[in-house]
């Protein structure tokens, strides 16, 4: 049925191009990715021309090859004045970006209320409430509408794949599958996905399912994340609901696990000089002496990342651990985000308390514990900060995935370096061999901490080459071939649904058939 659905002119040929980098026909008409980052970030400079940079988040890494490779569309939200509405034009010249503006309502109500107040601590449980606002759902649900029906106009005829990526758009895949019931819809959703008794405080609980099962496919990054979904759809939706699929509203809807990679031997990394050198240049930059034992931590100033928790455990190993004292030093990036909302500015203050305190209590005039930058570095300075530390602090409290744990493993090519890492970080599932803590556990992170220090080469070396070779092995081709190959099953079962029937002529229609076959002189 699907060769016959292929030669009806269902479904493109199966893509033989040396540019496709999938191990996975393609198996669709046309590729539309609504997304709430763009892929680029545009700037205006003082000359008044505006300049365009790379955006530099690891979701954004995964999906942009292939929406390259498709000569896809990319749907996102205007993030400043500098993003105009409808098409800019991008270097690349296989993607096209469509910015979606919104006004100061809907950008408070979509995105600072309802996906940032609500959904995120809702779905991260880390004891900051949710905040419930029927006006930011209103607004929410605009949102959603505004860009399905950008996502259903872009789509054109024939049967597309429609890529809904991320928690701003929880009711988008429903609104699509109205308009197109023959589009391939996955949606995935990266950040964790709580257990049904917390996702029932939602009062719209029903709805954001409701708009979710409207896809072919969910993912989730985790198999505990998809657990939890499949157990809200049973116990909130009364759906049918096996271990890999969920059948609701006559539709059947398959629950994937596609764990997040990054581009391994990116550019950035290609460029970056190798680590004796970056360790000279990051020691020269914060006056550091060359026997000092470097750890750092590259984050968002969010509440989930567990950075005061963090450096409460880099106090405590100071307590316990005399030989740590002026030995061992702290590089925190913390980029800024949502100061609007007080949960954000709460944990800023309680973070810079913190920081004061320990670098008065351990600190000299000669010597900082920690070093706290409030800034956003670019990725050749983190690249840099990588390659020169003794090791990487990933705290987060819960996490989908966190993609800094893999970036700083596929930095360290001289198979040095210790990762700390979170047990409720999503990477933790695939990253075994790194030293795995519990952020609230102090006492044990500072152990741990003490241990990463002093570990010998030969163990760091071990334990690196196992974390590289993990890394390596599922970086952003094997995440998009893994999603692809289960959309090519769905979208051979689509073309099967799909297919014209075949109608019989009457009996008057087959006469003046075979009478004008005759006169053709067949």
């Amino acid at each position: 049925m699907f060769g016959q659905a292929r030669r009806q002119g269902l479904l493109p040929r199966p893509l033989v191009d040396s540019r496709w980098p999938f191990g996975v026909p393609r198996a669709w008409d046309r590729l539309v990715v609504l997304a709430n980052r763009s892929p680029y970030r545009h700037e205006s400079a003082p000359n008044g021309h505006i300049t365009q940079t790379r955006s530099t988040s690891g979701v954004i890494s995964a999906i942009e090859p292939l929406v390259d490779a498709c000569s896809g569309v990319w749907i996102a939200r205007g993030a400043s004045d500098d993003d105009r509405g409808g098409d800019v034009p991008v270097d690349s010249a296989r993607c096209r970006v469509r910015y979606m503006l919104l006004d100061a309502d809907e950008h408070q109500g979509f995105y600072n209320g309802f996906a940032q107040d609500a959904l995120w601590p809702l779905c991260h449980s880390v004891n900051v409430p949710a905040v419930f606002r029927s006006g930011d759902f209103q607004h929410y649900e605009a949102v959603n509408s505004r860009f399905a029906a950008a996502a259903v106009q872009e789509s054109g005829p024939g049967m597309p794949l429609v890529l809904v990526h991320g928690y701003h758009f929880g009711l988008a895949p429903r609104r699509v599958r109205k308009r197109l019931p023959a589009a391939t819809i996955v949606a995935f959703w990266h950040i964790p996905w709580p257990h049904f008794r917390a996702f029932k405080t939602c009062p719209w609980h029903r709805e954001l399912l409701d708009g979710l099962l409207g896809s072919d496919i969910v993912g989730f990054q985790t198999h505990e994340d998809a657990g939890n979904f499949i157990e809200c759809a049973r116990t909130l939706l009364r759906a049918d609901g096996s271990e890999h699929q969920i059948s609701y509203r006559g539709h059947e809807t398959r629950v994937g696990v596609y764990p997040l990679g990054i581009e391994w031997n990116n550019a950035v990394a290609r460029a970056t000089p190798p680590t004796r050198a970056c360790r000279a240049q990051v020691l020269r930059d914060f006056d550091l002496p060359d026997d000092v034992w470097l750890g750092i931590g590259v984050d968002r100033l969010d509440y989930t990342k567990g950075l005061n928790e963090k450096f409460l455990a880099i106090e405590r190993a100071l307590e316990i651990h005399p030989e740590l004292r002026r030995r061992f030093a702290f590089v925190q990036v913390a980029e800024q985000s949502y100061e609007c909302l007080p949960a954000y500015r709460d944990a800023r203050a309680r973070l810079r308390e913190t920081t004061g305190r320990i670098n008065g209590r351990f600190g000299s005039t000669r010597h900082t514990p920690i070093r706290l930058m409030e800034c956003r570095c670019d990725p050749a300075e983190v690249y840099r900060l990588y390659r020169a530390a003794d090791l990487c602090f990933v705290g987060s409290l819960h996490d989908g995935m966190n993609l800094v744990a893999k970036e700083f493993v596929a930095a360290r090519d001289d198979e040095r370096g210790v990762l700390l890492l979170s047990e409720f970080a999503g990477a933790a599932q695939q990253l075994r061999t790194a030293l795995q803590i519990n952020p609230y556990a102090i006492d044990a992170t500072a152990d741990a901490l003490a241990v990463a220090c002093t570990m010998p080469a030969t163990e760091q070396a071990a334990r690196m080459r196992l974390l590289r070779a993990n890394v390596r092995a599922s970086d952003t081709r094997w995440w998009c071939t893994r999603l692809l190959e289960d959309v090519s099953a769905v979208c051979q079962a689509n073309a099967s649904i799909h297919a014209p029937i075949p109608r019989v002529p009457s009996g008057k229609e087959a006469e003046s058939g075979a009478a004008f076959a005759m006169s053709a002189g067949e």
